[in-house]
C-alpha cells in the first residue's frame, strides 16, 4: 500500500472513531477544507508533515498515535513518474 493511501485510511479511521466529518476536522485543526478534501479525494498524493500534525491536533492525538498502526509497517513510497 502506498504511504498516502495508508494516511488516508488512518484519517478515515479517526474520523469514524471521533464521530467527526471533514468539515468538523477542518474547524478543529485549522486546516482549510480544500486542503484536506483534495488529499482525501486523491487529487493530490502528498501531504505535508506539519499539515498532518495539525490534523492530529484536530483529532486530539499525537503524531505517534497516528502512526502507531501496522498499516505503516509495509507502506511504500510513491513511485516517481518518468
Amino acid at each position: 500500500m502506498k504511504l498516502s493511501d495508508a494516511i488516508r485510511k488512518r484519517i478515515k479511521f479517526y474520523l469514524k472513531e471521533k464521530n467527526m466529518n471533514i468539515w468538523k476536522l477542518c474547524k478543529m485543526s485549522g486546516i482549510p477544507c480544500s486542503t484536506i478534501s483534495t488529499f482525501m479525494s486523491r487529487k493530490t498524493e502528498l501531504i505535508k508533515l506539519d499539515t498532518l500534525l495539525h490534523i492530529c491536533e484536530g483529532f486530539e492525538i499525537t503524531l505517534g498515535e497516528f502512526f502507531t498502526n501496522t498499516i505503516f509497517d509495509t507502506a511504500e513510497q510513491e513511485k516517481e513518474k518518468d
